[in-house]
């Protein structure tokens, strides 16, 4: 694969680091760089809407091929939410407020109903022409009854996922990184890359 300047659509330190983390085996010949521009409003209704708004922003506004994701924890019992509300569930985009209005909501549900997915879609805008296309990684597993563990963000110290006893926050890295719904979005799309 020859070399790839590809523009990651978020403002989130945490996901360029992830994103760039699980990428660069995949797909070495790709350098992710940083956008800076405006942030568009995400009005979709789905993961895929939204991602696909945040890559036509960033593309737009440097000329170069972008992606994005969206992602969420869809959890069972609620029906799929918080969804793509995952980033604002409390109202804010405070995470640890976010996770606590999470556990409460389902603080009565007996552990046998806790089952959740985290999702994630990648869009990619502008790679061939003006092409647009999505990719979906779905990890399951299930919401915990208390936070744990210190790495990852979001929602990870409230989910653990399906074959472990430990949240997603108490993984290592490498680890998370090599089976979450991420990697599983972003292996179809380096495959894209390298077969386009």
């Amino acid at each position: 694969m020859s070399k790839i300047k590809l523009v990651l659509a978020t403002h989130n330190q945490h996901k360029v680091v992830e994103l760039a983390a699980i990428l660069k085996p995949l797909a070495p010949g790709v350098e992710l760089v940083g956008y800076d521009g405006p942030e568009p409003v995400e009005d979709g209704l789905t993961y895929a809407e939204n991602a696909l708004i945040k890559a036509r922003a960033a593309h737009q506004h440097t000329g170069l091929p972008a992606i994005a994701d969206d992602s969420g924890i869809a959890v069972e019992v609620l029906g799929g939410a918080p969804g793509i509300f995952s980033a604002r569930w409390s109202g804010t985009r405070d995470a640890v407020a976010n996770r606590r209005l999470l556990l409460e909501q389902i603080k009565d549900v007996r552990p046998e109903h806790r089952g959740a997915a985290f999702v994630c879609t990648i869009a990619l805008v502008g790679f061939v022409g003006e092409d647009e296309v999505t990719f979906t990684g779905i990890w399951p597993g299930e919401v915990a009854f208390a936070e744990t563990g210190e790495a990852g963000f979001g929602y990870d110290p409230v989910f653990v996922p399906e074959g472990f006893e430990v949240s997603a926050a108490e993984l290592e890295p490498e680890v998370k990184n090599s089976m979450s719904h991420r990697n599983l979005a972003i292996e179809q799309l380096a495959s894209y890359l390298a077969n386009t």
